[in-house]
């Protein structure tokens, strides 16, 4: 029965995550209210707060899945090729997040808010996958680039993760926006996720 009861409860919890992330694709985090998820689950709202107690606890544990689903692309990168060069590498962790769109949507987000509104145990839970995935790029920098040393890996990541923070806004830019640049006389240059990514690898590498 206590077996059910922990398959109920996180088969539950999937669900209100995948319903959060359903709406996130198309508003914004300040649209996305507990009452909207609770109006899409099979479960009543009130329900919700029994797994999450505040709409961040939802979008962090969102942001934690992609957090895991990206370190698994990251060691099949590693476990799937011998060597790489640094360009090969820059265009395979390009690629690997410009699957995670999601991911740098949620990067481009206020963490303090998320973080502040949520319990210590699902902090840690989310802080575990973000080590998980500086320890997983760490390890690709040590078996392609084995001439690094390890505070050239630390040097690495300290560029990196905070770059992936400014992927999505600048990548991602609305007309709105676009008419903006225009108007303003601003000199944009607009770039893919793959390509901007690429090109930062490259310059960390050298």
């Amino acid at each position: 029965m206590a077996k059910n009861s922990e398959e109920l409860a996180q088969a539950r919890k999937e669900e209100i995550i995948r319903v959060c992330a359903q709406l996130y694709e198309t508003m914004n985090f300040k649209d996305v209210t507990l009452k909207e998820i609770g109006a899409k689950t099979s479960f009543t709202r009130t329900l919700i707060y029994y797994y999450f107690h505040t709409k961040e606890e939802i979008f962090l544990a969102l942001l934690q899945q992609e957090y895991e689903a990206w370190i698994a692309d990251l060691n099949e990168i590693c476990a799937s090729h011998q060597t790489l060069t640094a360009e090969q590498f820059a265009d395979e962790l390009a690629l690997s997040l410009q699957r995670r769109r999601r991911l740098l949507k949620l990067l481009s987000m206020n963490h303090y808010d998320m973080e502040a509104n949520s319990r210590m145990e699902n902090l840690v839970a989310f802080k575990t996958a973000y080590g998980n995935s500086m320890r997983a790029v760490r390890r690709c920098l040590k078996k392609f680039f084995p001439q690094m040393t390890a505070s050239d890996q630390q040097e690495f990541i300290f560029a990196f993760f905070p770059f992936m923070f400014g992927i999505y806004p600048y990548t991602v830019v609305t007309e709105k926006q676009k008419e903006a640049l225009k108007r303003s006389h601003t000199d944009y240059l607009f770039l893919s996720i793959r390509d901007i990514t690429r090109s930062m690898v490259i310059k960390l590498l050298r």
